[in-house]
């Protein structure tokens, strides 16, 4: 069960074109500013959330990979203090979460080190741990999802099945990137 939940009075568009864009840009500047040329390097807590075999990113350079590459992202917030994630944490070291994890772009927010991030990437309010799919323009993937209606984004906490089937649906919807833009 997530530990926190806020309802925001308008949901920002999950657009990377739109609102968020904007948000992601802050985001990536702030952290570039702060962390310097650290944003290449694995999120903070990556190890705990089996780091050594999933190719967990910070928010810029994720959603830089799926805008290239046309992967969808799949984007999930934790916190260190969250019982629930800490749960949620031994699901990623499932084999088949792993391989599928290898078609997507993984983006891991700690929202309390990156509360920026947190608040823009929130259509249904800031719970964790919360794990939202989206499209490589930008939109949430509204048909992936987990199964309690008021906390959509949180994913079976103690079996990989839920997750491992939706990382696989998510990977089948990847298209491929775009090469016009190459020439």
């Amino acid at each position: 069960m997530p530990n926190t939940k806020a309802k925001a009075a308008q949901r920002p568009s999950a657009s990377w074109i739109g609102g968020v864009r904007l948000a992601l840009a802050v985001v990536a500047l702030a952290s570039a500013v702060t962390f310097g040329r650290a944003s290449a390097a694995a999120p903070k807590m990556a190890e705990l959330w089996n780091g050594e075999e999933i190719a967990w990113q910070n928010v810029g350079p994720g959603i830089q990979e799926s805008t290239r590459t046309g992967k969808t992202v799949v984007m999930v917030f934790h916190a260190s203090w969250c019982a629930s994630c800490k749960r949620y944490r031994q699901v990623w070291k499932d084999p088949g979460v792993v391989a599928a994890s290898r078609d997507l772009v993984m983006i891991l927010v700690d929202v309390d080190t990156e509360p920026n991030a947190n608040g823009a990437f929130s259509p249904d309010g800031t719970y964790v741990p919360r794990t939202i799919f989206y499209s490589p323009e930008g939109d949430v993937m509204t048909d992936l999802r987990g199964k309690d209606p008021e906390y959509p984004h949180t994913i079976d906490l103690d079996d990989p099945t839920e997750l491992r089937t939706l990382m696989q649906k998510a990977a089948k919807s990847t298209a491929a990137p775009d090469k016009r833009a190459e020439n």
